[in-house]
């Protein structure tokens, strides 16, 4: 890791961790299913599951990374293994940015989702927005051999995205505070949001 990698390491990614989590806690619905597509490391999984015994998650990726906090099934990125309706939730946690067929992905979610599409991603919104989203990408995932398109949207492209895909928006939250001061006031405003989908 380079001297950015590092202090990124240590001084976000914990906390980045732990309010994602804290955030997704609240979303998931009682007693379900989760899949969580691109799973990562697991943990923000295993943040999730310590708080909320009544759910169950199992995890997808295109990288099976070692040491993995939770057991990672890998999958080709386009097709989710899982039968029609197969899960209560489909979860993307920074993922749909890492890909150029956002549709496709979503359109999977909706095949294997019995109820909800829950995502965290970004949006492309304010000043050298593209530009503060690439270096957060580069820090937060090359070392891992992660693919960087830098596909991001604006909001209303999110939201003719999900129109076009039969979605209707349950919950849109664009406040989280990811990350701590001074930190907050280049990476956190208008660029971030959590949301949850129902199926139309």
């Amino acid at each position: 890791m380079n001297i950015i990698e590092t202090a990124h390491e240590s001084r976000v990614l914990k906390r980045r961790f732990r309010v994602i989590s804290e955030h997704l806690t609240k979303l998931i619905p009682s007693k379900v299913c989760v899949l969580d597509v691109g799973r990562g490391s697991g943990q923000i999984d295993r943040f999730i599951l310590e708080h909320r015994k009544d759910i169950k998650i199992d995890g997808v990726d295109v990288l099976v990374r070692e040491g993995a906090a939770i057991a990672v099934t890998e999958y080709d990125g386009n097709t989710l293994p899982c039968e029609d309706s197969s899960y209560d939730v489909v979860m993307f946690i920074d993922v749909l940015h890492h890909t150029e067929n956002v549709h496709r992905l979503l359109e999977e979610a909706k095949r294997v989702s019995r109820k909800f599409v829950i995502l965290k991603d970004h949006t492309l919104a304010g000043f050298l927005a593209k530009q503060r989203l690439n270096f957060m990408d580069k820090v937060g995932n090359r070392r891992f051999g992660v693919t960087l398109p830098y596909n991001y949207y604006t909001k209303s492209e999110w939201l003719d995205v999900f129109e076009k895909l039969g979605f209707s928006i349950d919950v849109w939250n664009p406040k989280l505070h990811l990350y701590p001061k001074p930190f907050s006031f280049v990476f956190d405003a208008n660029l971030h949001f959590i949301a949850r989908l129902k199926k139309n």
